[in-house]
């Protein structure tokens, strides 16, 4: 928002897997009304948490977005957000389609194996795949059997690959923090989530939309709060829950990004508006003038 306010004619597009779904505002820490008001934004409030939403959906969201933006004249600013959506911008890819009947088989089995057994399995038939998959990743894994059983291809041959890095006419800037200071706003971001009403909102949600899709229900601080209301865990655990699980998530970020040389780091120490705004306008200038 303040990188909007310095330079004129931008846009937002969200690049976030959970934004894009209607009602769960808090918990996506979704841009307020006045925030959408004031700057135009893209790619959320795109489906209903029913719906199991696929990262190629989001690239045909996005991809009509950029070219309207740009078609008016104005510059499109990705926030990301989730990193293989990010991907499938910068770098356009073959996305492998979808095979619920196959999912749905793979997903009864993983309730009666541990994952171990499912991992096994996909080092067998992919292992390039599985090298990129952490053991414990279930939904991840799951995916992969489901598309090289679906497909009849290894789900690595789908490209191009994550470790190719070619030039790409995006700007790529990240805002990087000590890992003791990430823990703290983490922290303090849950608690003013828990604080805003984050447990009404997903007891809302569930309400509206009782057969929540897969994908949804994964969502932190939703996942957590479900089955703290299912009655598995204290509403202390389901918080404590969130908090840890946050920090993990923001270390597996932290690994994926840094392995994209393309990325401008900016180390934040204090305030990331005043630290981070002037440089990532500076390079936009410049990104403009090359443009031309």
């Amino acid at each position: 928002m303040a990188l909007a306010s310095a330079l004129t004619g931008v846009e937002i597009v969200a690049v976030d897997a959970m934004q894009v779904y209607r009602g769960m505002d808090i918990g996506t820490a979704k841009p307020t009304r006045r925030d959408q008001a004031a700057v135009a934004h893209h790619c959320i409030d795109l489906v209903d948490p029913d719906h199991d939403f696929a990262v190629a959906e989001h690239v045909q969201a996005a991809t009509v977005a950029l070219a309207d933006i740009e078609r008016r004249g104005c510059r499109p600013v990705l926030v990301a957000g989730t990193g293989l959506y990010l991907r499938a911008l910068t770098d356009p890819m073959e996305l492998p389609g979808t095979w619920p009947e196959v999912r749905a088989r793979l997903e009864a089995r993983a309730a009666a194996l541990p994952v171990e057994h499912l991992y096994s399995e996909l080092v067998a038939v992919d292992p390039d795949a599985a090298g990129k998959v952490e053991p414990g990743n279930l939904r991840r894994i799951v995916r992969a059997l489901e598309v090289c059983e679906g497909s009849g291809r290894r789900f690595s041959s789908f490209g191009p690959g994550l470790d190719s890095y070619a030039p790409t006419r995006f700007v790529q800037v990240g805002l990087r923090w000590t890992r003791a200071a990430l823990a703290e706003r983490i922290e303090k971001r849950v608690q003013a989530m828990i604080a805003a009403g984050l447990c009404a909102e997903v007891v809302a949600v569930l309400e509206r939309w009782p057969e929540m899709s897969r994908t949804a229900r994964q969502a932190l601080g939703y996942k957590e709060l479900i089955a703290h209301l299912d009655g598995v865990v204290s509403f202390d655990e389901a918080v404590e829950q969130i908090i840890v699980r946050t920090r993990q998530y923001a270390v597996r970020q932290d690994r994926w990004y840094r392995r994209d040389p393309r990325i401008q780091w900016i180390d934040i120490h204090t305030d990331p508006v005043a630290e981070a705004v002037p440089v990532i306008s500076g390079l936009a200038v410049v990104s403009r003038a090359s443009d031309s």
